[in-house]
């Protein structure tokens, strides 16, 4: 009796009895998508792994459809299996043909099947074809929105928790005042009352540190929690790959041709509407990127290319917009083709000669087809239209890159609504802003000194390498002073680009979803995007890709401009070449010029044709070494005014002795390397 009326309080068994089929549906989803995309790659790359995995699968999804009694989705999956079980353990090098269409069709029935439990329909659903619609993020909106309501009171609740630590801070500094007038007022009075004030003000500092560190443990996972809620009203690009994936193996298999499909980007959380939308134009573009671009086997083998097409589709953001991309391997557009079709629709001239990029625009006019018949994938000449159409109604483009022999590119870019990202939050010129974190790759601290120097050049030294340098606050706050302080330096990437941005510090981690600024708030493009914090405030979101082309830009702009004075360049003495490349790369990042030379007596040859301002040379080297360098050039009249270091992997007291006596000016042992040591040495003798 007691577990009954427990039972119809909590409803968990009440929901159950009226929705015996609940669980079921959410594992069968996830089953049927695990099994759509494993049986496609079994297509590419089959093994007994691959096997085992989609027995597993299928067999987890008969059992659980058992249980419901949901007959029909379960004598699928166990002749699924039955397909599959020859092939278990065994070196599996290509499935047969007809093997793997009657996996498909198992696979398409049992789709269909299991979304006619989530959306009964009310008639039959017809198993022929897959319904190729992005599945909506599964937890309701309706749900999200209580949960993001109840973050944001829970914020306005722990507002008051901060004013009273504020003010808890203020009684300990009256109360430590009034310690101090005691002391003051009565020199020899009651010491029992003074020590009790101290100790009430030590008790009260204490107490106020724990509260603002609690309160400020709480905000950041609130801050959590609403982005993560936030990103589920979003969707993972990757959810549309399957379908491309299916269309391209049914396009293949009907024109009887070897095509692999690749794609990227599948981490790219976005808008349910946008994927749908770019999900339907994008089956027609592979398709035809199947049927019209990839050559059949034979005349491949013949160009020397592989058997195997290739298609790879990758979804990539880039500030403001998101791109989505085909791109094959095969002839490339017919532009003879082409131009014969236009010419008999009038859409040109005869007689005119269009340049190639024009003949390809003419295939987003619709009703363009170099096929001689109409098939069950090609013909209509209706794919590209699909693909201007979406682009403009979501208020895109849609852009053609051809190669005659190579291949060709489709890629439809649309302007951002909501994308959900992982960013790192910094503060730069006084100002808090995220920058994505997928494309960071490492943050160093730096000295003032190095901040100085690097906004100084646009140039910073990363493992070996001179990358541009940005200092963020020039981009983001122009007005703010020039920071003199230490800071750090982020180093990101971009495509192939790598660059270090320059901040003041950093401010933490956190999941947001950035929203596309306003069309009449136009930014700088470092700025990609906003997202909300937890105070409902806005705040800046930075695209990587922007960064790059300002820090490139800053560096050109830095290298052009005159130095404020003279600066002599720098001698670097050395036999070996890294040594003398990754010197090269340190100084030069710090905005010097630099000179090399392989040995003491090519440097000597050097120093009598050019002024320096330092010599830096190894010890160790064939001929003259370092030390007989240095006293060479100390004994000189022309050069023993030029201060010398001494870099070399001998550590001993001895060895230092030995370069003070022969003058050098200091010693830097390569085994304890340290840049920031280098150059401060640099730039006390350099003036």
């Amino acid at each position: 009796m007691t577990c009954s009326i427990w039972s119809a309080a909590d409803g968990t068994e009440v929901a159950e009895a009226r929705d015996p089929l609940r669980y079921f549906r959410i594992e069968a989803r996830e089953l049927v998508d695990q099994i759509s995309a494993a049986v496609l790659d079994l297509d590419q790359e089959p093994g007994p792994d691959l096997v085992a995995r989609l027995l597993r699968y299928a067999h987890t999804l008969k059992g659980a459809a058992r249980v419901v009694k949901q007959t029909e989705i379960a004598d699928r999956a166990h002749e699924f299996e039955d397909v599959l079980v020859p092939h278990r353990g065994s070196a599996v090098t290509q499935m047969p043909a007809d093997e793997m269409r009657e996996l498909l069709r198992l696979n398409d029935e049992i789709v269909q099947f299991v979304r006619a439990l989530e959306h009964p329909p009310r008639e039959k659903p017809a198993v022929e074809q897959i319904d190729d619609e992005v599945p909506a993020p599964r937890a309701a909106t309706a749900d999200l929105d209580e949960l993001l309501d109840a973050v944001g009171e829970a914020s306005a609740r722990i507002a008051p928790l901060r004013d009273g630590s504020r003010t808890l801070a203020g009684i300990q500094r009256r109360v430590e005042a009034f310690s101090d007038r005691l002391r003051v007022a009565r020199p020899g009075g009651d010491a029992g009352t003074r020590a009790a004030a101290q100790r009430l003000a030590g008790d009260m500092g204490a107490l106020g540190r724990r509260l603002i560190d609690a309160v400020d443990q709480v905000e950041r996972e609130l801050d959590e929690v609403r982005g993560r809620a936030e990103g589920l009203r979003l969707v993972s690009a990757g959810t549309i790959f399957t379908a491309l994936h299916r269309a391209v193996h049914d396009a293949a298999d009907a024109e009887g041709k070897r095509v692999r499909f690749a794609a990227h980007g599948a981490e790219t959380r976005l808008g349910p509407q946008v994927l749908n939308q770019v999900n339907g134009a994008f089956l027609h573009v592979v398709r035809n990127a199947v049927v019209h671009g990839i050559e059949p086997e034979a005349q491949r083998m013949a160009a020397g290319k592989p058997a195997e097409g290739s298609i790879t589709v990758d979804v990539q953001r880039r500030g403001r917009w998101i791109h989505f991309r085909c791109t094959d391997d095969g002839r490339g557009f017919d532009l003879a083709a082409l131009r014969r079709v236009a010419e008999t629709r009038g859409l040109l001239p005869a007689g005119s000669e269009p340049d190639p990029q024009e003949l390809i625009d003419l295939v987003l006019h619709g009703g363009i087809s170099t096929s001689d018949a109409v098939t069950e994938v090609a013909g209509r000449g209706i794919g590209m239209d699909v693909a201007r159409d979406v682009a403009l109604q979501l208020g895109g483009t849609v852009n053609i890159k051809n190669w005659p022999g190579q291949g060709a590119t489709v890629e439809i870019s649309l302007p951002l609504t909501l994308l959900s990202m992982n960013g790192l939050i910094v503060e730069a010129g006084g100002t808090v802003v995220t920058m994505p974190l997928d494309a960071v790759r490492r943050c160093v601290r730096l000295p003032a000194e190095d901040v100085t120097t690097a906004a100084a050049s646009g140039r910073f030294a990363h493992e070996g390498q001179v990358v541009p340098f940005l200092p963020l606050a020039r981009s983001i706050a122009p007005a703010a002073p020039d920071r003199t302080g230490s800071g750090v330096a982020i180093v990101l990437s971009a495509d192939d680009d790598t660059v270090a941005v320059g901040v003041d510090r950093l401010a933490g981690t956190t999941t947001l979803v950035a929203r596309p600024l306003p069309d009449l708030a136009p930014a700088a493009a470092v700025i990609g995007g906003v997202a909300i914090d937890m105070d409902g405030n806005p705040r800046l979101v930075l695209d990587a890709h922007g960064l790059v082309a300002a820090a490139l830009q800053d560096m050109s702009v830095a290298g052009s401009s005159p130095e404020p004075g003279p600066r002599l360049p720098i001698l670097v003495v050395d036999d070996s070449l890294t040594t003398r490349m990754l010197e090269r790369s340190i100084l030069e990042s710090a905005g010097y010029d630099v000179d090399l030379a392989a040995s003491a007596e090519e440097g000597l040859e050097r120093a009598h044709k050019r002024d320096y301002g330092l010599f830096l040379t190894d010890i160790d080297m064939p001929g003259m070494d370092g030390f007989g360098f240095v006293a060479t050039t100390r004994a000189d009249p022309a050069l023993g005014h030029i201060p010398a270091i001494l870099v070399s992997s001998r550590a001993t007291a001895e060895d230092r002795r030995r370069g003070q006596e022969v003058g050098a000016s200091a010693y830097v042992i390569k085994g304890e390397f340290n840049q920031e040591e280098l150059l401060a040495h640099i730039r006390r003798l350099i003036l």
